[in-house]
């Protein structure tokens, strides 16, 4: 090769087996990427990280579901793109092509969900990628019937779960991440009825519980919930030590120091490190993650950046956040659940488990998103907090006959534990959270 000639490199470092398509083959949906066409990326579902090369264009698109992250090297030759779903793996082949020195954890950049990212590999100085929406709801489209929302909604719910279970193997074990809260309530009883329908032994269902040190209110809130549908043979309560609850860990596996965040994936690892020590062979939960975002329902006084307005007005800003033309926008780690439902898929990714979450597709969101909020609401906090409940128990009753139990909202990091757990696991300061983050890269 002489000297002035330029080549570019793309390094696709995702795992292809990490998709879940549910309506369409890989290729085809490869297909719609490497097009461009919006409308044909939006009629993927599933969970999904995908890109495509086509000369020195790249085109990169993910669901909420799946995190991708890319990295830009220089070398003399030419730009070289590394794709990848964590910012280690990036640096580890940085490293094994002597490209270490270039790399520092805030150079990294995630693919915004619900965008096709267009980025040309055309040397210096770089352009900045180009980000086209391919998922765009319609708000305020339900009337204000709120039989008529809930059978919308966990009726998505439901065709979600049905069509991820019609994909999986007939002998599979199937396991739900369980608090007996709305969102992992709902999930069981749809997951548990659509097979049911399907003509599936349950007897492969298992509703898993975290205990620490044997406390904690969601055991018992789990087993109550069950009771109340003579459905307490599922439960399947692990109890771990505090001990196995190390936020420093969960920092590592989520790349990521947002208190909330590191704190529910701690939990979540020793619920998942006790599964797979109970079941080294098990593969497939289910969780519940996405409800809370796509009902709007998380205490806006705890956070001086929102107010209800701000929550009401913006299409799915717990979602996508701020949006990626917005100042606040986070280049390294993109916005709302976009960036925090690594919380979820981390960890159970790193035990070894394949996770689905109904509520974060697309074809859930689009109906929640339809849902007249603020004429529901009135703009009333404590309305908007009992809005979820009743959606989605009268969702699950219209489409399953149960009576769903409904329990007070509360976080997996509190429920897990005693009332004082949380204080003493993980620190107060969002500080020491960053601290740990910023050690590990020294």
């Amino acid at each position: 090769m002489s000297s002035h000639q330029y080549v570019e490199r793309l390094v696709n470092l995702l795992d292809p087996n990490a998709n879940q398509i549910l309506n369409m083959t890989v290729d085809q949906a490869l297909a719609a990427v490497e097009s461009g066409d919006t409308v044909g990326v939006r009629a993927i579902e599933g969970h999904f990280a995908l890109l495509s090369k086509s000369g020195q264009l790249v085109r990169m698109a993910r669901s909420l579901g799946r995190p991708m992250r890319y990295f830009l090297a220089k070398r003399t030759e030419g730009p070289c793109l590394i794709v990848a779903e964590r910012i280690d793996e990036i640096l580890n082949f940085l490293k094994s092509e002597g490209l270490q020195d270039q790399f520092h954890p805030s150079y990294t950049r995630m693919v915004p969900a619900h965008h096709v990212v267009e980025l040309k590999l055309i040397g210096c100085p770089d352009p900045n990628p180009v980000n086209h929406r391919f998922f765009a709801p319609k708000r305020n489209q339900l009337p204000t019937d709120l039989d008529l929302i809930g059978a919308r909604y966990i009726g998505a719910l439901y065709e979600a779960c049905t069509s991820w279970l019609k994909a999986q193997s007939p002998t599979e074990p199937i396991g739900v991440l369980f608090s007996g809260g709305i969102d992992s309530g709902s999930v069981f009883l749809v997951l548990y009825h659509a097979m049911l329908k399907a003509g599936i032994s349950p007897s492969r269902l298992k509703a898993f519980t975290l205990s620490v040190d044997g406390n904690g209110d969601d055991a018992e809130q789990a087993r109550s919930f069950l009771k109340q549908l003579n459905l307490e043979l599922f439960l399947e309560t692990i109890e771990v030590p505090a001990s196995s609850v190390d936020y420093r860990k969960a920092i590592a596996v989520i790349e990521d120091y947002k208190p909330l965040d590191v704190q529910a994936a701690a939990m979540g690892i020793a619920l998942c490190e006790g599964i797979r020590h109970r079941y080294p062979d098990w593969k497939l939960l289910v969780d519940g993650d996405g409800g809370d975002e796509n009902m709007k329902d998380y205490p806006i006084e705890d956070n001086p950046e929102l107010t209800i307005r701000s929550v009401l007005n913006n299409v799915m800003l717990y979602q996508e956040g701020w949006g990626v033309e917005a100042v606040k926008h986070s280049l390294t780690y993109s916005g709302g659940q976009s960036r925090g439902h690594v919380r979820s898929y981390a960890p159970l990714r790193k035990l070894g488990f394949t996770g689905f979450s109904p509520y974060a597709l697309p074809s859930v969101i689009e109906v929640a998103e339809g849902i007249p909020f603020i004429e529901l609401t009135g703009w009333s906090h404590d309305k908007l907090y009992a809005l979820k409940g009743e959606v989605v128990k009268r969702g699950v009753k219209a489409v399953t006959g149960m009576d769903m139990p409904i329990f007070t909202k509360r976080r997996f990091q509190h429920g897990a534990g005693n009332s004082t757990a949380a204080s003493q696991l993980f620190p107060e300061s969002p500080v020491a959270y960053r601290k740990a983050f910023a050690e590990i890269y020294g």
